[in-house]
């Protein structure tokens, strides 16, 4: 079967041309089979007690059943089709429900707590005291004490959810490439720069059109609200955009997630409730840093009350300034497009004054060489891979002695039929086995706006910042040196601590010593001009207020949603909404506007009650930046000590003693305000 089924392969990479939808069945099907029955072979009389017979025969089970599962989860995002969708559903499905049974056998769990309790116990390392420790609370936390009915109750809850997760993001996809707007020629299209019509022309080609076509990914969006001066398209084009997936909006109900976030919520509730739990955001802190809701409350109420004054400032300058563009009454699809204009006038900075200094490809190699510099490792393009799409590189990467030791995938360009947004997934994890060693292998992902017209891709400085960002994390998974792939990597990280790597990575987009390894124009490789950097730095905190008010206001409202959940009165989304906005917000959007219908962070991601992880994990990632800033930013002797203390140990420990390891004390607070110009 091995031979006919690339999911069954025990190759080094996916075969991902070879993979085909009705592969996926039977490969799931036989997979979990054989997990079965070793799980029954571990828990019976003469099942084995030990670590290695008990831990690490789970180990390299999951990883087969990872190894056939994480292309095709990858395929599901980046090259979607209805036939793959058809299978995908139902084989998710069966992976809920087989780890949910897995996290509620009793006998397991009693045979994981025996080998915690042993003697012998305190003589394992970190890492497989880790592994042992996080597999006690994943059998809590997937219901292992429930009786009858209720832990029937609990499984089915987990594989609706499951279930509920993937048409959500299926929902916003489908409306995502849904609705276009033609446009034969560049009549409502002024003030868009060359680039931004570049793209548009590209996309009007893919679709055999003439002219210009309008779509709702990220690169056209941005192009539209940021730069159209025809007010009715950049009204147009918000609508479209954040009506996405709902009962509003030019696809008004077509795919509208209204009832599914319902669902979501009130399962989310019931589940957590079952486990003992007050609600979804109480459950979603035992694997978190935060100690209680209250706490991740204080921490946001904390920073609104510092953000929410600039803000306002911030928008009444905004608001008279867009009155010269003869904008009396400031719109939320004029934000962009007035901001744009007044940063400009204020700094004289415009992003396609920068663009041109990043191109894609430098942008690439000068961050392989930022990191070498910290790390001492090297990436090197092979060729000889297959991948999904012909926009797609693989890279091999090499420690300082030139071993291999990691692999990652790179897929950048927007296009049909993949997800938006930017990500960075699993491929293969880390794992030392008795056979030898599996390396790790990271799926990096973005939607940037791909080459034209014998032109590079050129980047804004945010689309480098958001590059910089996913290579974090998969540096994170890739530079670890632990073992075991439940605790390596990002694997078990706590989620309002894992995006730490990634947003430490983003301040060297702001350094002069990072951006001379890359930033260079595409045409005559002039260096970033030193005038053009100083303006950027001066700009670096405009609307730096605006900006996280926004940010709170997703953290909130995700985080309110799943504490105040009323099963009586339901999700009451849109109200839980308004409140926090009345809160927090500075500009209301329209009374149709429906982000949360597009909110796949918490809706079809892992961001539920946790949303807020990525401004706590902010504030670790600036204060890490500054041990880099006292001796000169790109050290090799620091990046070492985080590459050690940070990056290599995966959740072998808690985050906050790794934090400490690295800093030599707990992290300041005060870091986070500094890193928006608040402080």
């Amino acid at each position: 079967m091995n031979d006919l089924n690339p999911l069954l392969s025990d190759a080094e990479l996916p075969p991902f041309s070879q993979i085909r939808p009705e592969h996926l069945a039977p490969a799931i099907d036989a997979i979990l089979a054989d997990f079965r029955s070793g799980i029954a072979q571990l828990t019976s009389d003469g099942g084995a007690r030990d670590f290695d017979g008990l831990m690490l025969a789970q180990e390299r089970m999951e990883q087969r059943l990872s190894r056939a599962w994480a292309p095709v989860g990858h395929l599901h995002s980046v090259a979607d089709t209805p036939a793959l969708r058809e299978v995908y559903g139902p084989a998710e499905e069966k992976l809920t429900e087989h780890a949910i049974e897995v996290g509620q056998n009793r006998a397991l769990y009693r045979a994981v707590q025996q080998l915690h309790d042993a003697a012998d116990f305190a003589a394992l390392d970190r890492p497989a005291h880790a592994l042992v420790e996080h597999a006690l609370l994943g059998f809590k936390l997937s219901g292992v004490a429930l009786e009858e009915p209720q832990r029937s109750r609990y499984r089915d809850i987990g594989v609706e959810l499951s279930r509920l997760s993937t048409e959500f993001a299926n929902a916003v996809l489908d409306a995502t490439d849904a609705w276009s707007l033609h446009l034969s020629d560049a009549s409502r299209l002024g003030g868009v720069p060359d680039s931004g019509l570049a793209v548009l022309r590209e996309y009007a080609r893919e679709k055999d059109l003439e002219g210009y076509l309008v779509t709702l990914k990220q690169p056209s969006v941005q192009a539209i609200l940021t730069y159209a001066d025809d007010r009715e398209l950049r009204a147009e084009v918000y609508r479209a955009y954040q009506t996405r997936a709902s009962d509003q909006g030019p696809n008004a109900g077509q795919f509208d997630n209204s009832q599914r976030i319902e669902k979501i919520l009130a399962l989310r509730h019931e589940s957590a409730q079952l486990l003992g739990y007050a609600n979804a955001a109480e459950e979603s802190l035992a694997t978190k840093m935060a100690p209680s809701p209250e706490a991740v409350l204080d921490f946001l109420r904390d920073l609104a009350r510092r953000a929410k004054p600039v803000a306002e400032r911030e928008l009444a300058s905004l608001q008279r300034f867009a009155s010269e563009l003869g904008l009396e009454q400031l719109q939320p699809w004029d934000v962009g497009y007035a901001s744009e204009k007044l940063r400009q006038q204020r700094y004289s900075l415009d992003e396609e004054q920068l663009k041109p200094y990043f191109p894609l490809p430098a942008v690439m190699n000068g961050l392989f060489g930022l990191v070498e510099r910290l790390y001492g490792v090297q990436f090197r393009l092979r060729e000889d891979v297959d991948v999904w799409h012909p926009d797609a590189r693989y890279y091999d990467l090499f420690d300082a002695d030139g071993q291999r030791i990691a692999g990652a995938y790179v897929d950048l360009y927007a296009r049909s039929g993949k997800r938006g947004g930017a990500w960075m997934d699993v491929c293969r994890s880390r794992f030392v086995d008795t056979g030898g060693t599996q390396l790790p292998v990271a799926f990096l992902t973005c939607n940037f706006a791909p080459p034209t017209e014998g032109r590079p891709a050129l980047l804004t400085h945010d689309d480098v910042i958001t590059l910089f960002h996913e290579f974090g994390h998969g540096l994170h998974h890739i530079l670890t040196r632990v073992g075991l792939p439940s605790v390596a990597g990002i694997s078990g990280v706590e989620w309002d601590a894992v995006e730490l790597p990634s947003q430490f990575m983003e301040n060297f987009c702001w350094n002069r010593q990072a951006l001379d390894l890359f930033a260079r124009h595409y045409e005559t490789g002039e260096p970033l001009p030193d005038a053009l950097f100083q303006r950027m730095l001066a700009a670096r905190h405009f609307h730096a207020g605006m900006f996280l008010v926004r940010q709170l206001e997703f953290a909130m409202f995700d985080f309110l949603l799943h504490q105040d959940y009323d099963p009586e009165q339901g999700g009451r989304v849109m109200e839980v909404l308004q409140q926090v906005r009345h809160e927090v917000t500075v500009l209301h959007p329209p009374a149709w506007q429906r982000f949360p219908h597009s909110f796949t962070h918490v809706f079809a991601g892992g961001y539920a009650a946790g949303y807020y992880s990525y401004l706590w994990a902010e504030l670790l990632s600036a204060d890490a930046f500054a041990a880099f800033e006292e001796h000169g930013v790109i050290d090799r002797a620091t990046g070492e000590r985080f590459r050690t203390e940070v990056l290599g140990v995966g959740s072998s420990r808690p985050a906050l003693e790794s934090f400490i390891a690295f800093r030599g004390r707990a992290p300041e607070p005060q870091a986070l305000l500094a890193s928006h110009g608040l402080a």
